[in-house]
């Protein structure tokens, strides 16, 4: 069983930065991606980046690219994103998710989830 737990979700204007943080519980052997998710009210949970474990190649949805970076701490087995531009259609909770196979990276088929950061930016 992995634990992940988000922190650094808040309230933010349009314009802002964040950055949230993912501590798992794995060995780092375990992991193939770490993904994060976002879900707004109302709407499907949507893919916004992952990061190979090993090796470190980034992947990150069209409405995000340019303004996040997913980067991870292999010692800390934390992966974070860093969110710039904030803006208020970036609201949403965020998950963190870990994959300890390959395949889609960019589908919900993670095999373990966090409980979620709530990110609101207001305008």
């Amino acid at each position: 069983q992995v634990q992940l737990v988000e922190s650094g979700g808040g309230l933010v204007q349009t314009g802002d930065s964040l950055r949230l943080s993912c501590a798992a519980s794995a060995r780092t052997f375990s992991i193939y991606y770490m993904g994060w998710f976002r879900q707004a009210p109302g709407k499907e949970r949507e893919f916004v980046a992952a990061i190979r474990w090993t090796g470190g190649s980034t992947y990150y949805a069209d409405s995000v690219k340019g303004r996040v970076t997913i980067s991870r701490d292999n010692a800390k087995t934390t992966v974070y994103l860093q969110m710039n531009g904030l803006n208020p259609e970036d609201t949403a909770v965020y998950y963190c998710a870990t994959k300890t196979y390959g395949g889609n990276l960019y589908s919900k088929d993670y095999d373990y989830w966090g409980q979620g950061t709530q990110v609101t930016v207001s305008s």
